[in-house]
């Protein structure tokens, strides 16, 4: 297996192992959902429940997801979220089978589109190819709760002492990766480039003194 490949597999996986870990703590620490639930029934239950923030709340039904866990108080919470849209809502209020062909749609694009990028990439450029990789990672990740779910969920919440419009969207480790490697693909755009030497002689000038 060529070594750009594998660096591609390893960040991917990683990423998308690690997104989907940090989800089902996500519902098992932060909702009801597999309370009472042991061994395999709790992960088929971490795929299988969904709308357990039921927002909006349907008739007769209660919220399961709990209170959110304050890591570091004012600044720093734990709080379950389902996202049907993208980042900071945007499109969650298209009807569901617009909404989840668009998304569907949209996310396969993006990673052909990453991929291609990634094939054109040569041996010097490992920092745009980690960054490609994590970009890749994090758009798997999210796909992947569209796919099973609808939605994506996320559970980082972070904001300035619960100020109005001092809030960041709650977002999950899929949606960082994006971020850090977009950060990485800005930092290589701003690094220096060594100066391509000639590698054949003038046409103006004469072979000969």
């Amino acid at each position: 297996m060529k070594a750009s490949l594998r660096l591609l597999l390893v960040v991917v996986l990683a990423v998308l192992a690690a997104d989907q870990v940090t989800k089902y703590l996500a519902v098992s620490r932060l909702t009801q959902a597999l309370d009472g639930r042991s061994g395999l029934s709790r992960v088929t239950g971490f795929v299988q429940e969904q709308n357990l923030d039921n927002d909006p709340p349907a008739e007769g039904m209660f919220r399961r997801n709990t209170r959110p866990y304050r890591f570091i108080e004012d600044y720093w919470h734990f709080r379950y979220v389902e996202n049907p849209g993208a980042a900071w809502g945007m499109f969650s209020n298209l009807p569901d089978p617009v909404r989840k062909t668009f998304f569907h749609v949209v996310s396969l694009a993006a990673l052909g589109f990453i991929l291609m990028l990634y094939r054109r990439t040569d041996a010097s450029q490992k920092l745009v190819r980690v960054a490609l990789a994590l970009i890749s990672g994090g758009a798997l990740g999210n796909f992947v709760d569209r796919l099973i779910r609808g939605y994506v969920i996320d559970f980082v919440d972070w904001h300035w002492r619960n100020q109005p419009g001092m809030r960041w969207p709650t977002f999950n480790v899929a949606d960082a990766a994006i971020v850090v490697g977009v950060a990485l693909m800005l930092l290589d755009s701003f690094r220096s480039r060594p100066a391509v030497e000639a590698s054949a002689p003038s046409l103006t000038q004469s072979p000969h003194p």
